[in-house]
């Protein structure tokens, strides 16, 4: 059954995947699920990959917004969410696919924000289960954040993953920051996210609607630039690890 969302704009960041980004769109088009309008961003891909994006654009009538050169995960998103004039936006990268059955959830999703202007952000997707968490409806729960609780992961309310967001949000938790690694970019927004109260729901079977896919021709364009201390399984090294993330996010929210 056809499922039209007129109210929200699918925003897709875009670089040197347009196999990926061709997946992503099919399988929307697969499940009937349709929207007020679909905007590509693209971070200054190889000519061939921007070729492409031209030569489908048509067939799933998206707007391309392009820059001449690679200038980063904040630029690509700020450009792209400028273009965006729906009241809601769904963010979602191009390595990224919606599970069948998307659409109810969306619509569970969007029920929620127009009936609670409290919120801001309705998250789809996470690596782990955020750890507070106050169950509200059809598998969405509130994500809780509070300074004392323990443990760092409780920092990380807000992320770059699948989400819908208010179109807004720039205008209550300022732009992306630009020219940094995305993992810092995506820290700074969150930091802002956190300072300036926002709230978020959190879908408690985080994998249960997205596969985020990285296949050998098209594989993540994030490069690994970690030290080993950082990827160390070492139990001592976790330890000391999470009491450092904890002192230092805890800092940077309080000041």
């Amino acid at each position: 059954m056809p499922t039209h969302f007129p109210t929200i704009t699918l925003l897709i960041t875009h670089y040197n995947r347009s196999r990926s980004l061709e997946r992503l769109l099919q399988a929307f088009q697969q499940q009937d699920i349709s929207f007020g309008d679909i905007v590509v961003s693209d971070d200054g891909s190889k000519p061939e990959h921007q070729e492409r994006l031209k030569q489908i654009a048509p067939a799933y009538g998206f707007r391309l917004i392009t820059t001449p050169q690679n200038r980063g995960l904040g630029n690509n998103i700020n450009k792209g969410q400028d273009a965006v004039t729906s009241p809601y936006t769904l963010y979602v990268q191009e390595d990224f696919d919606p599970k069948p059955g998307y659409a109810e959830h969306l619509t569970d999703a969007i029920e929620i924000m127009d009936e609670r202007a409290d919120v801001d952000v309705v998250r789809f997707y996470a690596y782990f289960k955020y750890p507070y968490l106050k169950p509200f409806r059809k598998g969405f729960s509130e994500m809780v954040f509070k300074i004392w609780y323990p443990g760092y992961r409780k920092f990380h309310v807000y992320s770059d993953h699948p989400h819908l967001r208010r179109t807004s949000f720039f205008q209550k938790f300022g732009r992306y920051a630009e020219g940094l690694k995305g993992d810092r970019t995506e820290f700074l927004m969150n930091l802002s996210f956190i300072k300036k109260k926002g709230k978020a729901m959190f879908y408690e079977d985080f994998k249960g609607l997205f596969d985020q896919l990285n296949t050998s021709d098209e594989p993540s364009t994030m490069t690994n630039t970690r030290s080993d201390l950082k990827q160390s399984n070492n139990p001592v090294i976790v330890l000391i690890r999470a009491i450092y993330r904890n002192v230092k996010h805890t800092w940077e929210v309080l000041f």
